[in-house]
């Protein structure tokens, strides 16, 4: 891995764990509005992305999460398999606009972890958690679209890593 890859992935950690920090309350449990998770859209840009990502999220878990270990497997597994299946679709998805939004949802959708995990770690109700995380995941990476793509013409993301 080349030094610029390893140090524009440390930023990114870092910047997702300090995001997380600021507002750690409503990142966690069944009402989540993690800003941080907007991040999520770099992967659109470039692949390589996704080791900032992933490792932010786990520290993140690690340093704030009070469900310990699971959540290092659930919420890091739930990161690895949305950014996975977003970057494998980007060949047939045509358009930045069109790829945000498919992860969008591809987050969304795949909340269900969490609330899987909830309902094993906590004894949430599967179905209404699931809705709950999900609709905070989506506000949030629908809100970090037009932001991503104004970070973009400015910092051309897809170059910088």
């Amino acid at each position: 891995m080349k030094v610029k890859t390893m140090a524009t992935s440390g930023i990114i950690a870092a910047l997702y764990v300090a995001v997380t920090f600021l507002i750690a309350p409503f990142g966690f449990t069944n009402i989540q509005f993690r800003l941080s998770e907007m991040f999520n859209h770099l992967v659109v840009f470039n692949k390589k992305y996704m080791i900032g990502v992933v490792l932010g999220v786990f520290v993140s878990n690690l340093l704030f999460s009070e469900l310990g270990p699971i959540d290092l497997v659930f919420g890091v597994g739930q990161s690895v398999i949305a950014l996975s299946i977003t970057i494998l679709s980007a060949k047939f998805i045509r358009g930045l606009y069109k790829r945000m939004l498919f992860n969008t949802l591809v987050f969304t959708f795949t909340m269900f972890l969490i609330a899987w995990e909830l309902k094993i770690a906590l004894g949430f109700p599967f179905w209404i958690t699931w809705g709950f995380v999900a609709v905070g995941e989506f506000a949030v990476m629908a809100v970090g679209i037009p932001i991503m793509a104004t970070l973009n013409k400015r910092l051309r993301l897809d170059k910088l890593i």
